[in-house]
């Protein structure tokens, strides 16, 4: 939805009105199936996307944010930076891609990815693969078990302001965590657990604690880590050479990505589940979607992620066909489904349903 056009009293009442427990919500197994027979035929990653849409995305970033370091002008250095915040940020969503698809799908995109995007902004793929799967899991959405997921709708209402803002000090945290962590961590032992199990994950839950990384990951996050502590020492060392004024930009850049993500991450469920298991149905309506006409939404929620209930649904559909997988499901469904039950108007009407939610005596 644009934030310029007015949000009708329909759309406010769907966004506000009293759900029922979601344990108690079925499975449409009619929409299940739909889900699963009208996009067989979309599932294939289009290798040319990912590349040209990734490689875009970075190369602006880092053109705006070098721009927003040099010029003289402070009224254009914001400008720049804001795009390069925007670029870098859509740039970063494809961690969310390289948990899902299958490795042998994109040849080379991981490693180029993390080269150009996830080791420069100190967030490699290892800190979601084998995180964000979790959260997918049948049994796990929604209940403790889960490493993103918080019933924010259930908390208090200084929760929310809070998730939102502790984002701005992420960059600086993710700076001493590969700076300084990392290499403590190789010669203290006891302080390489801690840091893999509570800090090396993109995770909301606080009570989530990492496993040892299994298989195939392992190496890759020996590399991934030594790289990052790398970059971050590289990044200190040149304040000596260059002063602290252009790694605070960078900061202050990756700090506005980071904020926008939290946003989007805020709006990306409902958060009304209290703990319990949920059937995939549920799963679903506790998601959101952001379907067109509005076009703001591919801002804010780039690299498919305006489709996020119908990405839990179809988990390893790529990014560029989520589209057309909710075009024909909503033809084939049509209005009063459930599928249109997880179809919201935009990012305004969804953080004052979660807002009001806190706001009711328990």
């Amino acid at each position: 939805m644009n934030m310029h056009q007015s949000i009708d009293s329909a759309a406010l009442a769907r966004a506000t009105a009293t759900v029922p427990p979601k344990q108690a919500i079925a499975d449409d197994k009619a929409m299940l199936r739909a889900a699963r027979d009208l996009t067989k035929d979309l599932i294939v990653a289009k290798p040319a996307i990912y590349w040209t849409d990734m490689l875009l995305s970075a190369g602006l970033g880092y053109a705006a944010l070098a721009g927003a370091i040099l010029v003289g002008s402070m009224p254009l250095a914001v400008v720049l930076g804001v795009v390069a915040a925007l670029s870098l940020y859509r740039a970063l969503l494809f961690i969310h891609e390289l948990s899902h698809i299958h490795r042998d799908a994109l040849p080379g995109f991981r490693l180029a990815w993390n080269l150009l995007v996830g080791i420069p902004m100190l967030t490699p793929s290892f800190m979601y693969e084998g995180v964000h799967t979790l959260h997918h899991a049948r049994t796990r959405y929604g209940t403790a078990d889960d490493p993103e997921y918080l019933p924010l709708a259930l908390m208090k209402p200084w929760s929310l302001p809070l998730f939102v803002l502790i984002a701005l000090l992420l960059p600086f945290a993710l700076l001493f965590r590969f700076a300084v962590l990392v290499p403590l961590g190789a010669v203290i032992p006891p302080i390489r657990t801690i840091v893999w199990q509570r800090f090396s994950s993109l995770s909301i839950n606080p009570q989530f604690r990492r496993r040892p990384p299994e298989g195939e990951l392992r190496p890759r996050v020996f590399w991934q880590e030594l790289g990052g502590s790398v970059w971050a020492l590289a990044l200190l060392g040149s304040t000596f050479l260059i002063g602290w004024q252009p790694l605070l930009i960078a900061l202050a850049v990756f700090s506005a990505a980071a904020v926008l993500n939290q946003l989007r991450t805020l709006v990306a469920h409902l958060w009304e589940n209290d703990g319990e298991p949920m059937t995939v149905t549920a799963q679903f309506l506790d998601s959101v979607n952001v379907p067109p006409p509005g076009r703001i939404a591919e801002i804010w929620a780039p690299v498919g992620l305006r489709y996020h209930a119908l990405h839990h649904l179809l988990p390893s559909m790529p990014y560029h066909s989520l589209g057309e997988a909710h075009r024909r499901l909503a033809a084939h469904l049509g209005t009063g489904s459930t599928y249109e039950g997880a179809n919201h108007p935009g990012m305004i009407p969804l953080v004052l349903r979660i807002a009001r939610s806190t706001m009711r005596p328990r």
